[in-house]
């Protein structure tokens, strides 16, 4: 049977979801190997070079893959029968992401800036804390993995009573994969993430999920 193809846009942004959110955890572990050389190395070169590097994965591939995970992710669950407070695990995933994307614009990025400086003044290399965050980071982007495929516990009680919700039109997931696109290629050519397409792109889904919703509800009889 051929593919609708409302079933092949929300498809590719799952696809979307999982090329950027395995990219993402690649790179967090290649963050911690830079980080961990630069911190154990004893040649001051070796030291300036691994934490310089290390802030070049980072403005050039990691946080690009982690604004385009996060915001494939949190549009999955805005324009599928999932939702953001339905099921523990996705409730789970969208507290996480939400944390680690913060820590990492506004502690790790400017945490490597600062290690940048720290290794070319002759100075130690990076923090240890941005050692364990950095793992933790990992931690958390594994677990969030075994999440999505295991898919544990019940609903949660904002969900109890209430009909499956209908998901969004096809052109919403079409849109969604251009916005990953047009971010990336932005964040290519600036240097650093810039996800204004993706946040524009969220702001309409939210507004046509509420309205598709809306019109999907019983409305209460009258006389």
């Amino acid at each position: 049977m051929a593919k609708r193809p409302g079933q092949r846009w929300r498809q590719a942004t799952v696809w979307l979801h999982v090329v950027t959110s395995v990219g993402w955890m690649g790179q967090a572990l290649a963050l911690l190997v830079l980080l961990t050389l630069s911190r154990t190395a004893v040649d001051p070169a070796v030291r300036v070079a691994g934490t310089t590097m290390a802030q070049h994965l980072d403005s050039t591939l990691l946080a690009p893959l982690a604004n385009a995970s996060a915001f494939t992710g949190f549009l999955l669950a805005a324009a599928t029968p999932w939702g953001f407070l339905r099921y523990w695990w996705v409730a789970i995933k969208f507290v996480l992401t939400v944390v680690q994307v913060n820590l990492g614009i506004f502690l790790l990025s400017a945490g490597l800036n600062g290690s940048v400086a720290a290794a070319r003044d002759g100075v130690s290399g990076p923090a240890g804390p941005m050692i364990a965050g950095t793992a933790l980071m990992i931690s958390a982007l594994a677990f969030q993995a075994w999440l999505s495929v295991a898919k544990p516990w019940a609903r949660t009680p904002w969900s109890a009573g209430k009909a499956k919700l209908p998901a969004a039109p096809p052109w919403v997931f079409a849109m969604a994969t251009g916005a990953v696109a047009a971010d990336l290629a932005v964040a290519t050519l600036l240097g650093h993430p810039l996800p204004a397409f993706a946040a524009a792109a969220l702001v309409v889904t939210s507004t046509t999920r509420a309205r598709t919703i809306r019109e999907a509800s019983p409305q209460p009889a009258y006389g």
